[in-house]
């Protein structure tokens, strides 16, 4: 009886069942802990790669902004900019330099983000590349402590992991209060478009389209303010567009512009005409609105054909000034890209003869700059071109050499233009008035047919006017457009540039 009894209670005891329990429990413990330890340690270095990833994409694709030697400064920023370490993968600490990574350049994206990128063939150049892929160079992470948990259990040790990274940066412009206009570059534009060369932006007849059904404008979905001047302008929202002088756009990304197609004759040509204190059509009301103010200098060689200060109707030819000449080769029709792009060649002493004949008070023929302001500071760069001379003559008008009632103009009053406005009751104070900024487009590299969506611009650049915009009698009717190359709105780090406009640099990632 004592001996079942022992064993019976023997039977029941469960004393030892917590430490077969406990010892189950605490393996499974430290398994879970080394695996969460070896997790953390691949993640966190998976983060270290993608940070050092996305840093060495910004960098390299904050540099292709299209210029000759935009690949090699990329290469650079991506080599020397960016370093950082990293913890727990094998190799050195620091993640920095070309052996931790493969930079390739693309032209452009795919369209689905699960599209793997390949390499193009051939590589983009230096004007194609828009964006910088970079491929972290794989190096393992050892699960050290999971394994040596899986060798206590009898199994094999876990296998190491390598771990890599990948980033695409890409490079625009955003450009905001410019001019709906465009024009395709000529070849090799770095080396052979320059401050001081003229461009016809717009011609008529043979020869006026840069490509078919294109004329030079851009579509205004990509332009208009809806909060800006030209909100409310219904069907005149073009001739707004170009006329107004102020808050006149909202940004566009510079890797995508759509082109639109027509002539767009008649409203156009009032509308650039503002700036020469010539208030014609839709723009006949605007003289007197501050926002449609013409230029402090407005000398174009014409005068009203009737009676009044204001060319309503027709414009005669004025017998003692002229407008600043175009390009000697553009009026023999010797220039190169048939003939809209000059060299910068023009006749200043004609110009002088006509318009400051009177300056040393002898009407002799023979005009001189003498009596006019020199240029100065960053202005000087614009010394013999006709930008410079509107510059001093506008100088000239602001130190008022002639006595009143003929104060602050530019010209001799005896003469049939002042240089300043005579229509409109305002005046703007600013030189710029009669610059246009304008979306330089690579048009060997970019097929352009009427109306084109997703126009990349290679370069924004301004255009100093040097004429009124008329009908030029071709046919079909057209227009010329003429100005003068005066800056590249390339600014640095983003900024408004010096001749309206704001322009920002932007670089972001895309994967």
């Amino acid at each position: 009886m004592r001996l079942y009894t022992s064993l019976s209670g023997f039977r029941r005891d469960d004393e030892g069942t917590i430490a077969i329990l406990w010892a189950a429990s605490m393996v499974a413990f430290f398994g879970f802990m080394a695996i969460a330890l070896d997790v953390g340690r691949v993640s966190s270095t998976h983060a270290e790669f993608q940070s050092f990833a996305d840093n060495v994409a910004l960098a390299a694709a904050g540099e292709l902004d299209g210029r000759s030697d935009a690949l090699t400064r990329s290469a650079a920023a991506a080599a020397n900019m960016i370093s950082r370490g990293q913890t727990f993968a094998s190799g050195t600490a620091n993640l920095s330099g070309s052996s931790d990574y493969t930079l390739t350049f693309h032209s452009s994206l795919p369209a689905s983000d699960q599209t793997p990128m390949t390499v193009e063939s051939p590589a983009p150049t230096a004007r194609q590349a828009k964006y910088a892929r970079v491929v972290i160079t794989p190096r393992s992470v050892s699960m050290q402590l999971a394994s040596a948990v899986r060798q206590m259990l009898g199994g094999a040790t876990f296998t190491v992991t390598d771990l890599s990274a990948e980033a695409v940066a890409g490079y625009t412009q955003a450009a905001c209060d410019i001019s709906p206009l465009m024009f395709c570059l000529p070849p090799n534009w770095e080396s052979t478009l320059d401050v001081g060369d003229m461009i016809d932006l717009r011609s008529g007849g043979s020869g006026s389209a840069w490509a078919p059904g294109n004329f030079g404008f851009v579509d205004l979905d990509n332009f208009q303010d809806l909060s800006g001047v030209c909100a409310d302008q219904g069907g005149n929202k073009l001739a707004c567009l170009i006329a107004a002088q102020q808050n006149i756009t909202q940004c566009a990304l510079s890797n995508g512009i759509d082109t639109e197609p027509g002539q767009k004759v008649g409203i156009t040509n009032a509308a650039f005409n503002v700036r020469f204190d010539i208030y014609r059509a839709v723009l006949n009301g605007k003289k007197n609105n501050p926002l449609y103010a013409p230029a402090p200098n407005v000398i174009k060689g014409i005068k009203p054909g009737g009676a009044g200060a204001c060319i309503q109707g027709s414009a005669t030819v004025t017998p003692d000034t002229r407008a600043l000449p175009r390009d000697s080769c553009m009026i023999a029709g010797t220039c190169g890209g048939n003939n809209r792009f000059g060299d910068g060649t023009w006749d200043r002493q004609g110009y002088l003869n006509v318009n400051h004949d009177l300056a040393d008070g002898t009407a002799d023929g023979v005009g001189s700059d003498t009596h006019l302001p020199a240029l100065t500071g960053t202005n000087t760069q614009y010394a013999n071109t006709r930008f410079g001379m509107y510059l001093r003559e506008i100088a000239y008008g602001n130190s008022n050499p002639f006595s009143p009632p003929n104060a602050n103009a530019i010209l001799n009053p005896t003469l049939s233009e002042t240089g300043r406005p005579k229509c409109s009751s305002q005046m703007s104070t600013l030189p710029e008035r009669r610059v246009v900024n304008a979306a330089g487009v690579d048009c060997t590299t970019t097929t352009i047919n009427g109306s084109t969506t997703g126009v990349p611009v290679t370069q924004y650049i301004s255009v100093f006017l040097t004429e009124p915009v008329g009908e030029d009698g071709s046919s079909p009717p057209g227009f010329g457009i003429y100005g003068e190359v005066v800056g590249f709105t390339d600014v640095a780090g983003g900024g408004t540039s010096n001749f309206g406009g704001i322009f920002r640099d932007v670089v972001q990632l895309y994967r």
